[in-house]
């Protein structure tokens, strides 16, 4: 096995040893992981193979792609536009953009589009394709015109596709910049964050390459609360399907080519390293992006019990995942917040610890956009070490 690189402050020695055994037991090709303890480093862990075709290895600054934790990053941007007073949570979105009120969406809010209650989720009569993400308004053109699943606000349901791309719509209706760029501009580039959602050419060099998960790992969905999602996720005329898979012209094999990061794509192709993703939720602890008041709406759960899409119990806060459920670790602590993506990656932040933490692997997840086993061993881990004593 490759050395494990970096530090782990005393009394977090435990999360060494869980980041360790992810590779002693086969489950990790290349990870980065960060838990800062107020803005500082408690755990700085890197190791692997950032492209085991090549043989080249993982870096502290590796970056890679964190698929559907990029919706936290669009959510940070929609969320700033709420705290300038630009767009309101409870005003419908067709006042900003009116092309939006189309096939019956003229009472969705942006508070139940980041709660995952608006019903928009599918795109599957005309999904999304690379040629979209490369122009970015055609992907507009396809969210303004799309049609409900269920009445607005009565039901929630993953919008695995849709809610980055609805999110980037409205942030270009009110700034005339796409999520990508405002994100960069406002946020990750003042801020010094490798976060980004559309990964500038130049910084290819330091992309790990995606290791799409084997069959074993993917057949283990049905020992979790997933098990219903996994027979949704290869039945096509399942609701499951049509807001995942039947919406993106794109599939796993295909999003594994570099081209896709360099593109715009706020619900499913942001890039980040760990010390970026542990750092933009440190951000949202310190009131640097978002302003204490709305982080407080933010990390409240608005929506629980069984997920339309997904058909296991979620949790949604204003565009972050809470606890409750398989999609989040079940360590976490109420108040915190987070989210996860299909690449295994996941970020969040506690106020009642002052931690945010960063996981950034290449291997795909073992259970798809779920709290996968890597991930909720080393957050196990984590909360040992506070248990423990480790930040006092």
């Amino acid at each position: 096995m490759d050395e494990i690189n970096g530090t782990a402050r005393t009394g977090f020695e435990g999360v060494r040893d869980a980041f360790s055994r992810n590779f002693t037991e086969g489950r990790e090709a290349g990870a980065g992981l960060v838990v800062l303890h107020h803005g500082n480093p408690v755990v700085d862990l890197w190791g692997g193979l950032a492209d085991p075709a090549t043989g080249r290895q993982w870096r502290r600054d590796t970056l890679a792609p964190v698929a559907s934790t990029t919706k936290a990053m669009a959510a940070v941007a929609a969320l700033t536009l709420v705290d300038r007073g630009l767009v309101e949570l409870d005003v419908p979105i067709a006042r900003y953009w009116p092309e939006f009120a189309a096939a019956g969406k003229s009472e969705v809010t942006l508070r139940m589009l980041l709660s995952h209650s608006s019903g928009l989720v599918t795109l599957d009569a005309d999904p999304i394709t690379y040629e979209d993400l490369v122009a970015i308004t055609p992907t507009f053109d396809k969210i303004a015109t799309a049609g409900l699943e269920w009445s607005p606000g009565s039901a929630h349901g993953y919008h695995g596709v849709t809610l980055g791309h609805a999110l980037s719509g409205l942030v270009h209706r009110v700034t005339a910049r796409s999520v990508g760029t405002y994100f960069a501009a406002e946020i990750a580039g003042p801020l010094g964050l490798d976060c980004f959602i559309g990964l500038p050419e130049a910084e290819l060099p330091r992309l790990a390459r995606l290791v799409l998960p084997g069959m074993a790992e993917e057949v283990r969905l049905g020992e979790t609360g997933l098990a219903e999602w996994a027979e949704a996720a290869v039945d096509p005329l399942s609701l499951g399907y049509r807001a995942t898979q039947g919406s993106l012209a794109i599939g796993w094999a295909e999003a594994t080519d570099p081209k896709f990061v360099l593109v715009e794509a706020p619900s499913t192709d942001g890039v980040a390293s760990a010390a970026g993703l542990a750092g933009m939720f440190a951000s949202l602890l310190n009131g640097r992006v978002v302003s204490r008041k709305l982080l407080d709406q933010a990390r409240r759960r608005l929506v629980s019990g069984v997920d339309r899409v997904l058909g296991c119990r979620t949790d949604w806060g204003l565009g972050f995942m809470v606890p409750g459920g398989p999609m989040v670790p079940a360590a976490l602590p109420e108040g915190s917040f987070g989210h996860g993506g299909s690449t295994g990656a996941f970020g969040f932040a506690d106020p009642g610890t002052g931690l945010s933490f960063g996981y950034v692997p290449n291997r795909g997840a073992e259970l798809l956009e779920g709290a996968g086993f890597r991930v909720t061993g080393l957050v196990e881990a984590v909360y040992a070490a506070v248990r423990g004593g480790g930040l006092e």
